[in-house]
């Protein structure tokens, strides 16, 4: 089976759990003898396998020349834009995602597949192109909706309209879980029979926790790690942090990323009195993320609206206990953990105040998560798109 498959980031650049998310399925689809060509947009002055991580012999990157970018916004791309300035690029984003679609063309033209498999909006056109060209099933892949990224407020028209119509073309639909589904339904009014929940997963490897950390010394440390942007609820991290600190003063609370809210972020933490105990480790990759699990006794994820949430996977991986929001898909697949509203301050507070004070608690978490999270792997999800799959190729009659 080939699969033209058009993703936006894809190990290692990676800023997000998008990345992370396909590279894994990708991986996994490769060793169940699927050929992939996977199609990225790149800026990079490097060549198509020196890029990128070459993950089997049977996936094939594919890079059209373009600055479309994870998580990218108009505001964002205006400044990429003018630092880079060549005409080749569209006047706005929506400009350039549709060039994108164009030149997408040029490689459905060119490759043989079965298969057409896309992951999030900005792709959503270059797959319905590839579709009109070939007439082959499109599966679109949600791994987020503008209604996760903004909260349910401001809504950006364009991208809500290319969602639907990706949805709408698309044969298949899947979302990685029943919350992203229940958000599909409920805001885009698609057909439930097409929508199909497969829920990420997590790459299993050794994760050492001996090491030492000197500021373990002194404090506890808690971990926000993720995009500062409304979506991941950074200001409940730190509204919260503000409360435990009153009952544990010795806890540090490390914030690990980059986004528009980080200068709000730094701002309120001073506001609030608390900057001595809230420390900024900016955007962090490859070792030193699980680095940062490990540093941690307790990881915090209170995002807003978390369509999956591979973080949480990531440090239960590491031995670290994680307390998550509700709002989330991974909630639905993981017990051994701590959960809360993303807007309940004082209940975010009170559990982070439990995890580190009650060492029985903390060790259960720890060892139990750990237990638990082995049972995740990517072979599931890839076994589940191959079966969408055949049964649209035996639908079309492919």
């Amino acid at each position: 089976m080939k699969v033209l498959m058009f993703g936006w980031e894809f190990p290692p650049y990676s800023s997000g759990g998008l990345g992370t998310a396909c590279y894994g399925l990708t991986k996994s689809l490769s060793k169940q003898n699927v050929d992939i060509t996977f199609v990225l947009p790149c800026s990079l002055n490097t060549s198509e396998s020196g890029f990128i991580n070459i993950i089997s012999t049977n996936v094939k990157i594919k890079s059209i020349k373009s600055i479309l970018s994870p998580y990218l916004t108009s505001q964002s791309y205006y400044k990429i834009k003018d630092k880079i300035q060549p005409q080749i690029y569209g006047d706005s984003l929506f400009d350039e995602v549709y060039r994108y679609s164009e030149e997408a063309k040029r490689i459905a033209l060119e490759e043989n597949f079965d298969i057409i498999h896309c992951h999030d909006w900005m792709t959503f056109k270059a797959g319905i192109n590839a579709k009109r060209l070939k007439n082959k099933p499109l599966i679109v892949h949600i791994h987020s909706t503008e209604f996760d990224r903004t909260g349910g407020s401001c809504i950006n028209q364009y991208v809500y309209d290319t969602e639907k119509e990706g949805m709408e073309a698309a044969d298949a639909v899947i979302a990685v879980s029943n919350f992203t589904k229940n958000k599909i339904l409920r805001h885009y009014g698609i057909n439930p029979d097409k929508v199909h929940v497969v829920h990420n997963a997590v790459e299993l490897k050794d994760c050492d926790g001996n090491e030492n950390f000197e500021i373990k010394r002194y404090d506890k440390i808690v971990l926000f790690l993720g995009r500062i942007t409304l979506q991941k609820g950074p200001d409940y991290f730190l509204y919260a942090a503000k409360k435990a600190l009153e009952y544990e003063p010795d806890i540090k609370f490390i914030i690990a990323g980059s986004g528009d809210m980080e200068p709000f972020i730094i701002e309120k933490a001073a506001e609030l009195g608390i900057a001595d105990k809230v420390l900024f480790a900016g955007f962090l990759q490859g070792e030193d993320v699980d680095r940062a699990y490990k540093m941690a006794d307790l990881y915090v994820m209170p995002s807003v609206s978390e369509p999956f949430g591979i973080t949480a996977l990531e440090a239960m991986r590491n031995g670290t206990p994680i307390l998550i929001s509700k709002q989330s898909g991974v909630s639905e697949v993981i017990q051994h953990c701590l959960t809360a509203d993303f807007w309940n301050i004082d209940d975010i507070a009170d559990k982070i105040i439990a995890a580190l004070r009650y060492k029985a608690l903390h060790q259960s978490l720890k060892e139990h998560g750990s237990l638990e999270v082995r049972k995740f792997n990517w072979d599931e999800p890839a076994g589940k798109c191959i079966n969408i799959y055949n049964e649209l190729l035996t639908k079309c009659g492919g």
